[in-house]
């Protein structure tokens, strides 16, 4: 068992999907049917859309004719409209109660209609501050979203620990100078990583600190 940060936070940043709750089997079905329309190999595919924004994995495939905003537009749509399947990871749902409001966000690469319509199929709390893909020049693995999220709490980056999913989402974590957790739940390969990782939230708790601060600990040891 891999021990978790051995420091204090004054706020906890989350990603969204696969961190907080699990979308795979809706959004693959979305990205499927568009992949093949576009004459894409949808095995190789797949793998390469989860922790990025919709619109920088179509403009990564450099695909002829293609306006990248546009096609975009309409995966999220479509996403929308498909929820079904979509679940909490275990236990978050409790842990999340045990946070105050003014010390978490959800940090997602989705955008913003998109992640109400997931939280809210997941049955989530959505706490006052998300910060989605419009909200941002530069996504995931850029820092710029992380960063978005510690300013809008009034927190330091140094200050914030974040709960991430995908390599590019810990790559943004590190560049923001933030400490990460890796939450393996829908992972099916393991990770190549330093970063300790924990299936789920079923044995995490938070203790508030004498100076206010919120302290990650397991409750099996």
């Amino acid at each position: 068992m891999t021990a978790l940060p051995a420091r204090d936070y004054a706020a906890f940043l989350f990603d969204m999907d696969g961190t907080i709750l699990t979308s795979i089997i809706a959004a693959e079905r979305v990205w499927a049917d568009w992949a093949r329309s576009h004459g894409l190999d949808v095995d190789v595919f797949l793998p390469t859309i989860h922790g990025k924004r919709s619109v920088d994995t179509v403009r990564g495939l450099g695909l002829p004719d293609i306006d990248a905003e546009a096609e975009a537009h309409r995966i999220t749509l479509a996403e929308i409209e498909d929820v079904d399947g979509i679940e909490a990871i275990a236990g978050v749902a409790a842990f999340l109660a045990t946070l105050p409001a003014e010390r978490w966000a959800i940090v997602t690469s989705a955008p913003r209609a998109l992640a109400q319509a997931r939280i809210a199929a997941a049955g989530l709390p959505l706490p006052p501050v998300l910060v989605a893909a419009e909200d941002v020049k530069h996504g995931k693995p850029a820092p710029d979203p992380f960063l978005l999220g510690a300013e809008k709490l009034g927190m330091r980056p140094e200050e914030c620990l974040v709960f991430e999913d995908t390599l590019a989402g810990l790559q943004s974590a590190a560049a923001a100078g933030m400490d990460s957790v890796m939450v393996t739940a829908t992972h099916k390969h393991p990770v190549e990583t330093d970063v300790t990782g924990v299936p789920d939230y079923d044995d995490l708790r938070v203790i508030r600190t004498g100076e206010g601060l919120l302290r990650l600990q397991r409750t099996r040891s």
